[in-house]
């Protein structure tokens, strides 16, 4: 397994501020506090209603500029259904002081769906597919492309075959990867969040409140999308998930979406060392996909 990559560069207090004094000076002397360091982002919480977001590693450098690219195109759609996204109020340019993209984005009350259960996760299971059918709108040509994600199955079997080796109990993970490959692949080209696990998704007063962390953010298979109704749901709940999309998705949609998740499962529970909360989610996904 393998733990978070360490920092590549980082900035202090002093330097988070020195970047608001030229960038927004008007919000360089409100409160701020690091609030968290995940894989790809420092975030440091600015007064009540702002977080600043800054790359901490090169690999990081072209999410935070997906974002910039692709959230204000993506998130009224969202917003008029009620949900949230971190649309970035300020696109903060490289300078001398941080010479990469950064941005300030809202603050959105909530706690992510790591927090809660399965069972409470499935009540809102049709606001998010209601979500994600308005996310899956026609992606425009100069759309993020993710070299991983939504893309055809059969790109990603070469690092599939020696996780599936290594977990060689994992029959039902082995048998949903192998139906995904058979099915027939995708023709669309839709806006897809491409890193929709429990982290990502808030939870406010029992309600889907907010999609956020939108870095991997591309143009391709909805399917990857859908993969997260095996992450965050129990049985019922997927059932109402899927019957609340409608015809929007067809069959070798959601068989492929089964194969995507079977996929997400093996990196948790191969590369989760320091991050027992992502571990839980690759065991628990799979016992999902072994219950089906």
């Amino acid at each position: 397994m393998a733990d978070s990559p360490s920092a590549e560069y980082s900035l202090d207090e002093d330097g988070v501020r020195a970047l608001l004094r030229v960038a927004a000076p008007q919000l360089a002397d409100l409160p701020l506090s690091l609030l968290a360091e995940g894989w790809d982002n420092a975030m440091w919480r600015l007064g009540a209603d702002l977080v600043v977001r800054l790359p901490r590693r090169a690999l990081a450098v072209p999410l935070i500029a997906n974002e910039q690219r692709a959230l204000p195109e993506i998130g009224p759609a969202l917003a008029v259904l009620g949900i949230r996204t971190p649309v970035p109020v300020l696109a903060g340019a490289p300078s001398d002081v941080f010479p990469r993209p950064w941005s300030v984005i809202p603050w959105i009350d909530g706690s992510n769906a790591l927090a809660s259960s399965r069972v409470e996760n499935s009540f809102w299971a049709p606001r998010l597919a209601e979500a994600l059918q308005a996310l899956h709108a026609p992606a425009p040509v100069d759309a993020p492309v993710n070299p991983v994600r939504g893309r055809e199955l059969t790109t990603r079997d070469d690092t599939m075959r020696p996780r599936l080796d290594a977990l060689s109990n994992r029959s039902a993970l082995r048998a949903a990867w192998a139906e995904g490959l058979a099915a027939p692949q995708s023709s669309e080209r839709v806006w897809i969040h491409g890193d929709l696990h429990p982290g990502n998704v808030l939870v406010h007063e029992g309600s889907l409140a907010a999609l956020i962390d939108f870095g991997d953010v591309t143009a391709g298979d909805p399917a990857y999308d859908l993969a997260s109704a095996w992450m965050l749901f129990d049985a019922p709940g997927r059932e109402a998930f899927r019957a609340a999309t409608g015809s929007r998705y067809d069959d070798a949609t959601w068989v492929r979406a089964r194969a995507w998740a079977a996929y997400i499962a093996l990196v948790l529970l191969t590369q989760s060392d320091d991050r027992p909360d992502h571990l839980a989610v690759g065991q628990s996904t799979a016992a999902e996909l072994e219950s089906d």
